[in-house]
């Protein structure tokens, strides 16, 4: 029989499924989730529900009450240190007198960090990195904004529905729907979890899309819209302009582009962000606020941001069709690099959606 696998990593396991039901509602903090257990059994469970409100621990902790006292903390993140909306969750596991915290990740933000040494500091034994790797990868966009690149454009996940054969539109540019119902369902939680939705403007065009989320989560702050246009061909009477008073929309243009398009959306609502070349784009829109961003597509804007090497996480959902060589390829635009210098894309999880299939791709 293989070996049991540790109590700690089982419950830590369990504080990061915990930590999912977060998701849309808690940025720019992160998914986090807490299980509180004594003496071999769990007494109580939480997760960070909403930014501004108790953080995971306080809420697992309120749940054990007094059995919390001598028993193990199981936090998916290191424990804040600090005073932000709320009080420093180390304070509140010092109280409750728990006598060992267990953490998956460390916190790499400066001004939360420092968590595991205020608990040592008080006596209580703490065990940290656990899981580092899983915990990164539920919070990629928290660890990338608290990075160097960070500083520099947002964390970047493409979207893309494919068919078998990788392609995105039929010959004639149809691409709705290549997926079906659960995927879209899918696409629509994801959203949620993004500062920003982004499509180029080809797709705004032909497809005319909302780009708003319609799901079972509803975000705490509704994604921008980001349309990359570089000459402002954004239609005045297309579904984005005519609701951009209502959700935001940006159009991410050339400094070139013509001056009265520039007028015209902006008297309809619409952000205009100039910036020269997509690098200075991504900058430009990272300096605006937003930390994450989440593309669509289509093939011109996707292929443009893997050749300047700014995908930081793909979503590929493919659904059980063939379209054939005519049809609009993502990819086609990617310079081919020999074999050994390609880059390689670690796998994260491969989820059916229906009949449709989801591949999680991440940089190494």
């Amino acid at each position: 029989m293989p070996d049991a696998i540790p109590h700690d990593v089982l419950h830590l396991r369990r504080a990061i499924t915990l930590a999912d039901q977060g998701w849309g509602r808690v940025a720019p903090n992160p998914l986090v989730g807490c299980v509180i257990v004594r003496d071999g059994q769990v007494v109580g469970e939480g997760w960070h529900r909403e930014y501004g409100g108790p953080h995971a621990e306080v809420h697992a902790l309120r749940a054990a009450g007094e059995r919390a006292r001598g028993g193990t903390a199981y936090v998916s993140l290191e424990p804040c240190s600090h005073w932000g909306k709320t009080p420093p969750c180390t304070g509140a596991l010092i109280d409750a007198g728990v006598r060992r915290v267990v953490f998956g990740g460390f916190d790499p933000n400066p001004k939360a960090q420092g968590g595991a040494e205020v608990l040592r500091a008080a006596g209580i034994e703490v065990r940290g990195g656990v899981l580092e790797a899983e915990v990164r990868d539920q919070n990629a966009a928290f660890f990338h904004a608290h990075s160097a690149a960070g500083a520099v454009r947002p964390f970047v996940a493409l979207k893309l529905a494919l068919s078998l054969d990788a392609r995105i539109a039929d010959a004639e540019g149809r691409s709705v729907w290549i997926t079906g119902e659960e995927a879209r369902a899918e696409v629509h939680r994801l959203r949620a979890g993004y500062d920003a939705v982004a499509v180029g403007i080809g797709t705004a065009t032909a497809d005319d899309p909302l780009l708003t989320v319609r799901g079972a989560v509803e975000p705490r702050v509704p994604p921008v819209r980001v349309v990359f246009d570089r000459a402002l061909r954004l239609p005045v009477d297309g579904k984005l302009v005519r609701s951009a008073r209502e959700v935001p929309v940006w159009a991410v243009c050339e400094p070139d582009a013509p001056e009265e398009r520039r007028r015209a959306l902006e008297d309809a609502g619409v952000r205009v962000v100039a910036a020269s070349g997509l690098g200075a784009q991504l900058a430009a829109v990272r300096e605006a606020g937003v930390r994450s961003l989440f593309v669509e597509g289509g093939a011109t804007l996707a292929s443009a941001l893997l050749r300047a090497d700014a995908v930081d996480r793909m979503y590929l959902f493919y659904a059980p069709l063939l379209i054939g060589p005519a049809g609009a390829a993502p990819f086609g635009g990617i310079a081919t690099p020999p074999l050994a210098d390609a880059r390689r894309w670690r796998r994260g999880d491969t989820q059916s959606f229906g009949e449709d299939t989801r591949i999680t791709l991440a940089r190494r």
